[in-house]
């Protein structure tokens, strides 16, 4: 189970106000996440499997090619409504430690 003072740690560090109850749940729904991967460690032979990359079959999927289309943005126009920009970047206030 999943320590509540690390639930609390890492939601201050991803900046989330999180109240009792939503921690309670949180809590819960972590549980519940340790129990499925507990019953999947106990498949025989899982390691024999290989891991999906894509929620589903990617031969099947229509995939769109990607093109550059004529009417993009400049990098000035991009940046024009920007109030800190460094270097042709927009900076944006730090989230994480």
């Amino acid at each position: 189970m999943i320590e509540r003072e690390k639930i609390e740690s890492y939601a201050e560090k991803l900046m989330f106000r999180m109240k009792p109850e939503e921690l309670d749940t949180l809590e819960k729904e972590f549980d519940i996440i340790l129990k499925q991967m507990k019953l999947i460690e106990n498949i025989k032979d899982i390691e024999k499997v290989n891991p999906m990359t894509f929620p589903f079959i990617t031969y099947e999927a229509e995939l769109r090619s990607d093109e550059e289309e004529s009417d993009s943005l400049t990098v000035d126009e991009v940046l024009k409504n920007s109030k800190h920009v460094v270097k042709d970047q927009i900076k944006v206030p730090k989230v994480v430690e």
